[in-house]
């Protein structure tokens, strides 16, 4: 058991994942929006309140984009078999 075959070791290496710095600056605007709506609402300004959720719907889109599009640009396609 002393010895690990090599074709073992290769197949638990992992690769090293490069992180997106923009990511947590679009997760953190999109709590900053959803804080704003929120609070936009409690304060009875619904049609403001509204256009922050939509708002926000959009930013969130855009940061799963540029994760989506990140790992694809990196070479970790989700997509390939």
């Amino acid at each position: 058991m002393s010895a690990v075959e090599p074709d073992m070791e290769d197949l638990f290496q992992e690769k090293k994942r490069v992180r997106n710095p923009f990511v947590p600056l679009g997760a953190l605007a999109t709590a900053g929006v959803l804080t704003a709506g929120l609070i936009s609402f409690r304060r009875g300004n619904s049609k403001m309140g509204q256009v922050l959720m939509r708002a926000r719907v959009v930013v969130q889109g855009a940061t799963v984009a540029l994760m989506v599009g990140t790992a694809y640009y990196y070479g970790d396609n989700p997509w390939q078999k």
